[in-house]
């Protein structure tokens, strides 16, 4: 591929990669630096691509290897404190954790279809859109825009409950 190429891929597919470096790390400056370590390497291993994939799925991999990469090597750095804290639960933290799971599915279940639907197929069946999408017979777009107002109706029960 030619500088101009690149920097055609670049300008198309840098918000692209970048968005899904920031899902990926929550911090603007690591998200910057892999999102630009990603074209970097894409430059460099670009005979690698076989066209199996679009381009930001591609770039897309990278960035995420990389941030892998990155997490890994965080881990190797930082000191091990010097106490471990207890993962146990305390009874209390227990309960709460029950009562907040009990609220939640109360909430789902009085969700309307096919919102309830959506965000079980999202949520506890770990589909992607594309595929809810095919099983209501709709477009990954309504099955993200369905999964979308289904979160929000949850949040609203969930804070009028708890007014």
């Amino acid at each position: 591929m030619n500088d101009q190429a690149w920097e055609k891929m670049y300008d198309a597919y840098y918000m692209r990669v970048y968005s899904f470096t920031m899902t990926l790390c929550g911090d603007q400056n690591l998200a910057e630096d892999v999102t630009q370590e990603t074209f970097s390497r894409a430059m460099s291993k670009s005979a690698s691509f076989r066209n199996e994939s679009d381009e930001v799925t591609w770039l897309c991999a990278i960035a995420r290897n990389l941030f892998l990469d990155e997490k890994r090597r965080q881990t190797r750095t930082e000191q091990m404190p010097e106490e471990i804290p207890s993962k146990e639960k305390t009874p209390e933290q227990l309960t709460m954790d029950r009562d907040s799971s009990f609220r939640i599915h109360m909430a789902l279940h009085a969700l309307d279809e096919p919102y309830r639907e959506a965000f079980e197929l999202r949520v506890f069946g770990e589909l992607s859109f594309r595929e809810i999408g095919t099983i209501f017979g709709k477009t990954e777009n309504w099955a993200r825009v369905t999964y979308h107002r289904a979160r929000l109706k949850l949040q609203e029960r969930m804070n009028a409950d708890e007014n």
